[in-house]
């Protein structure tokens, strides 16, 4: 009985989960198209107005290659304006090629391998009582939880980031765009 209990628990939480997500992202403007599987991470976000800051970064730490033709991976996808919220060093000072580690370790903080969907994410919180982490390419843990109806993710000092558009699927992996930067160290 209690094994059944814990089953519809979990499946009622999913289900809840799962209609408030999809009802956060259908409210949200997508700036990368959920039908585009066919481009890869790096096109979409080329092709991407929100996105530059992005690219630019992708490019100077020399992942644009890796990200082009590699995968599966999921990106959380800070938007131009998501960069210009970093307090600290500007986006400026890190793509000076004697802080390309910084930016390398800041761009790997928000790659995950594998393709893990707003609806694996949610099912791992699931799981997870509310609670779901995952290990970046660069190494440290991102916490994703509920607030109300949004995907969070959390670092390890504290900032925060909400998860806008989700599922937008590529021919190597899927990019979740966010509105904050999170940060793998103090910048």
């Amino acid at each position: 009985m209690k094994y059944l209990i814990k089953v519809f628990s979990c499946a009622l939480c999913f289900s809840f989960l799962s209609l408030t997500a999809q009802e956060s992202v259908s409210k949200s403007n997508s700036t990368y198209h959920k039908t585009e599987g066919k481009k890869s991470i790096v096109n979409s976000t080329a092709t991407s107005k929100n996105h530059q800051t992005l690219l630019a970064v992708m490019k100077a730490t020399d992942l644009e290659e890796l990200l082009d033709h590699a995968g599966p991976f999921t990106v959380f996808a800070p938007s131009d304006l998501a960069f210009q919220k970093i307090s600290g060093k500007t986006v400026e000072y890190l793509l000076h090629p004697e802080n390309r580690k910084e930016l390398k370790d800041l761009l790997t903080y928000h790659i995950v391998a594998g393709q893990i969907t707003a609806s694996k994410i949610l099912k791992a919180m699931c799981r997870g009582k509310g609670k779901a982490t995952f290990t970046t390419v660069q190494g440290d843990i991102i916490t994703a939880t509920m607030k109300g109806i949004d995907i969070i993710l959390n670092d390890s000092f504290g900032n925060t980031a909400t998860i806008v558009v989700a599922d937008s699927k590529q021919r190597n992996g899927v990019i979740h765009e966010i509105d904050s930067v999170i940060l793998p160290g103090k910048i």
